[in-house]
């Protein structure tokens, strides 16, 4: 058993566990599944660390061409297939067509093209789910066709699996992996494929927007090319939109250029970015609706619009006048704007949704728990995930995101909406100290928040989220509204709308303070309580049960006004610390 402990230490192979066993059929196989589960967690890890690697390299691909070829290239690889291809939808055309393949080398499978429904990648097409089979030719839940099966047959393809690639609801085109000889798809390799699948489309939907902006740039330029000027500017925006810039540099350049201050606002007049100095009185961003520049008091308005809506308004000012080619460039400034606050807009709300749709997954209970970590691993590489706090805000909560605090967006790792609330989930804190940071966000925004966890991945997790969907309900019941809590902060209602209770901690949460101060002092403030509670809240009736003078009883009770506030002798209050004091005697 030695020997074999070792060798599994020293990573060594099925067969050498298997011959130090010998004849012991028990340790052997024990040894083969310790050393198959060994290999299937490295295999994991490598492949979630190639789908890093993947998404790094995609992320700083600017040519769809090698877009395409990366995404071909690396799935070939990490699924150890004989031929990895993508085809893209032709929305004029109704069907999908070959875009890059790796490791083909038929001439005709290269050109062939997908009717939608037409073979396994048209199935995947029309109905935009992951089909697989291990032998393409003979399998009769697909239609063949002449044009498709020769193709393949060409290519001498016979296990395919193909997945759709799908942006907000739109679909872009299917990566397939395939073989030349028979193999089944895992599960595990069809959800690997997925995602890279999700990787390539929202990076090939990315790149065409970076090429639309850049094509749209040179447009731009070609219009004005007499003007010097007006081309540098065009260079200096589109270097920054390619660059992954953002409103903050496209205003500082113009102001630059210019020599003149610049205030980029939102539709609602909010300030996004500013450049130069800006006088203090206030700056006229409603007065142009187009996105020609008009001249208003000292200063130039633009309107940034883009698809018909306004985004926001530029605001240009500091100088007497403005020659044709800076009004030129101040408009172009305008189009980039608006296209770099559509972008933002756009990859915010992809974002929300895909943090939506993994919440929901992860508050069902019904996903596979294996895949929900890795897709959350994509979406926030930067947190932990073994300890989470939920936080359940109900009410209207558009604005809730907006105003939590730095600390509190810091350890945000999902957020969207579920069963009618908005649920937060935060990393690597504690439920009070959440509760304390939404206390403001609850009182501005008219949200009630109910606070729960930190609870471990799984159904723990769900757990807290059902606890935190309960205290909600019954802090409403209570009428405590436009308020943050946990379940400690709401005493015996509190208690009871929890499915479980940790009783040292809330007898602590609420006699904390009175407790510290009679172990420092070497006081019996608690004893003083339980004897007041006794008499009726009677000081006088007190003090002959503990026999001291009531004027003693008087100044403890104002000690522990001290430690607990004012209101601590309220009905409701007092409750709380009567339940408290029991328990606290309770649990000696």
């Amino acid at each position: 058993m030695e020997e074999l402990l070792r060798l599994l230490a020293e990573d060594a192979p099925g067969s050498e566990l298997a011959r130090a066993a010998g004849e012991d059929a028990v340790a052997r196989d024990l040894a083969l599944r310790i050393r198959a589960g060994m290999d299937a967690s490295k295999k994991r890890e490598a492949e979630l660390s190639t789908l890093v690697d993947v998404a790094r390299e995609l992320a700083s691909a600017r040519d769809p061409g090698d877009v395409l070829g990366t995404i071909v290239h690396r799935t070939r690889s990490l699924l150890g297939v004989d031929v990895a291809y993508l085809t893209l939808y032709d929305p004029s055309r109704g069907d999908t067509y070959m875009r890059a393949t790796d490791g083909s080398v038929s001439a005709e499978f290269q050109q062939v093209r997908l009717p939608l429904g037409a073979g396994l990648g048209g199935l995947v097409a029309e109905t935009y789910k992951p089909y697989w089979t291990a032998d393409y030719p003979s399998d009769e839940r697909f239609r063949h066709t002449t044009a498709i099966d020769h193709a393949v047959g060409d290519e001498g393809l016979v296990a395919i699996c193909g997945t759709p690639l799908i942006v907000d609801g739109a679909f872009v085109g299917v990566l397939f992996a395939s073989n030349r000889t028979r193999r089944p798809f895992s599960h595990d390799e069809v959800s690997l494929l997925g995602s890279l699948a999700a990787l390539a489309a929202v990076t090939i939907v990315q790149v065409r927007a970076a090429a639309e902006t850049e094509a749209a740039l040179e447009q731009l330029s070609a219009a004005h090319a007499g003007v010097e000027h007006a081309a540098a500017a065009h260079d200096r925006f589109a270097e920054i939109v390619l660059s992954g810039g953002d409103v903050d540099a496209i205003a500082a350049a113009l102001s630059e250029l210019l020599d003149m201050w610049v205030v980029l606002v939102d539709a609602g007049g909010n300030e996004l970015a500013v450049a130069g100095s800006v006088p203090s009185t206030p700056v006229p961003w409603r007065e142009s609706e187009s996105g020609r520049l008009t001249r208003i008091g000292d200063c130039w308005v633009v309107a940034a619009t883009a698809k018909g809506e306004r985004l926001g308004a530029l605001v240009i000012g500091g100088a007497d006048d403005l020659s044709g080619a800076d009004q030129r460039i101040v408009e172009r400034a305008a189009v980039v704007t608006a296209l770099v606050l559509l972008f933002r807009r756009q990859a915010a709300e992809q974002s929300q949704r895909a943090q939506a749709d993994l919440l929901a997954d992860v508050l069902s209970g019904s996903a596979d728990p294996r895949a929900l970590t890795d897709r959350l691993r994509l979406l926030a590489p930067n947190h932990r995930h073994d300890r989470l706090v939920v936080a359940v805000c109900r009410g209207d909560h558009s604005a809730v995101r907006a105003r939590l605090s730095a600390p509190l967006e810091d350890r945000l790792v999902l957020a969207g909406p579920y069963g009618g609330d908005l649920v937060l989930l935060f990393a690597r804190t504690s439920a009070a100290a959440v509760a304390r940071d939404l206390t403001e966000v609850a009182k501005r925004t008219g949200v009630t928040v109910a606070v729960t966890g930190p609870a471990t991945w799984g159904e723990p997790l769900v757990e807290a989220h059902r606890q935190a969907s309960r205290l909600v309900t019954t802090m409403l019941r209570l009428g405590r509204t436009s308020e943050s809590a946990t379940p400690d902060d709401l005493g015996v209602a509190g208690l009871v709308g929890a499915s479980e209770v940790d009783l040292r901690t809330h007898v602590h949460h609420v006699l904390g303070k009175v407790l510290e101060y009679d172990d420092q002092r070497g006081t019996d403030l608690i004893g003083t309580l339980q004897a007041y509670f006794a008499a009726g809240q009677s000081p006088t009736r007190a003090a002959t049960s503990l026999h001291i003078h009531p004027n003693t009883v008087q100044q403890r009770l104002d000690r522990v006004t001290a430690l607990l506030g004012d209101g601590w002798q309220s009905p409701d209050h007092t409750l709380d610390i009567q339940v408290a004091l029991r328990l606290h005697t309770a649990l000696g």
